[in-house]
């Protein structure tokens, strides 16, 4: 049977920068892998950031979200069921970060795909300075994430107080109250410099498994998540951090969780190529990073999102 992995975790929290880390220690192990991507947009973004990995041990393959959730599990089902024809010694899977983890397992269970796949390991991605102040549906969702995980890997915590480390474990373990969910966290989250990820590290991750914790199920409220995108956006990478930050603190916009995209700077006098920079951006942090190739597109997630307020800040330089 095909082992499969899920790595979750909440908007922004760094899923796609550990999945290549991941991706990269198991290729190197001389494994087969697949991988499936699930954005939250009409653009995958975070498939664009994988590029890098693909070859003869490794394919992507995606999945388009922000749908209605049983056309969602429709098209994660019938992904997973050509996946399974392809001869992977493992798949590795990414979904949004506005994603309830039941479905992974629901699916999982239904035939054919309970006879061709085992489910392996649920890793969550939960950033070191996670944000306090999240709405129910949003705490619902974290504590979905990470009550069946056999491995919470922290991300960021190279950047993170040992304060603020330990306000995010105890922010686990309130949504986990929250949820009625009896689980605890502590000691057992691995936090560290992934930079400095040791073959050991990625071992240990490799067999960590998942759990089956009780937990109060509810069914979250997924229309007040949403996205917005934004083609075509032309401004300086100053005039881009200012912009990014005002709609971070304008209520008008709604409660953004996360911005991401591509910025294209033109090549300046004598070089052939422009230069593409990657947009990340939480509400405590803003990066701009050089990439290969990228595509004009900005994403705004979050709940309650006002597209015309957003685009108004845009706008604005």
């Amino acid at each position: 049977m095909i082992k499969i992995d899920l790595i979750t975790g909440f908007l922004g929290a760094g899923k796609t920068t550990f999945l290549k880390k991941y991706a990269d220690f198991l290729i190197r192990k001389g494994m087969n892998i697949g991988i499936l991507e699930n954005d939250y947009g009409a653009v995958n973004v975070d498939m664009m950031l994988l590029q890098d990995l693909m070859g003869d041990n490794c394919e992507l393959e995606m999945v388009a979200g922000g749908c209605h959730r049983d056309c969602h599990r429709r098209r994660f089902k019938s992904k997973l069921i050509a996946m399974g024809m392809c001869g992977y010694d493992r798949v590795l899977v990414e979904p949004s970060g506005i994603y309830d983890v039941d479905e992974f397992f629901d699916v999982l269970h239904e035939e054919p795909l309970d006879q061709w796949y085992e489910i392996g390991n649920v890793i969550a991605i939960v950033d070191a300075k996670l944000e306090a102040d999240l709405s129910e549906e949003a705490e619902y969702l974290l504590a979905s994430e990470v009550a069946d995980a056999g491995s919470v890997v922290m991300s960021k915590s190279q950047e993170a107080s040992e304060e603020e480390i330990a306000e995010t474990i105890r922010h686990l373990n309130r949504a986990m109250e929250t949820a009625r969910c009896s689980r605890r966290f502590g000691s057992d989250v691995i936090v560290g410099d992934w930079e400095q990820f040791t073959e050991e590290n990625f071992e240990k991750i490799l067999s960590c498994g998942y759990r089956n914790e009780s937990f109060q199920k509810r069914s979250a409220e997924d229309e007040r998540f949403s996205s917005v995108y934004f083609m075509n956006i032309r401004m300086s990478e100053d005039e881009l951090r200012s912009a990014v930050g005002r709609i971070f603190r304008e209520d008008a916009c709604g409660k953004v969780f996360r911005i991401k995209g591509f910025l294209r700077v033109p090549c300046e006098e004598g070089k052939q190529e422009d230069i593409w920079l990657q947009l990340n951006a939480t509400r405590s942090e803003i990066t701009l990073s050089p990439i290969r190739a990228g595509q004009e597109v900005l994403i705004v997630i979050g709940e309650n999102l006002n597209e015309a307020a957003i685009e108004a800040q845009l706008r604005q330089n």
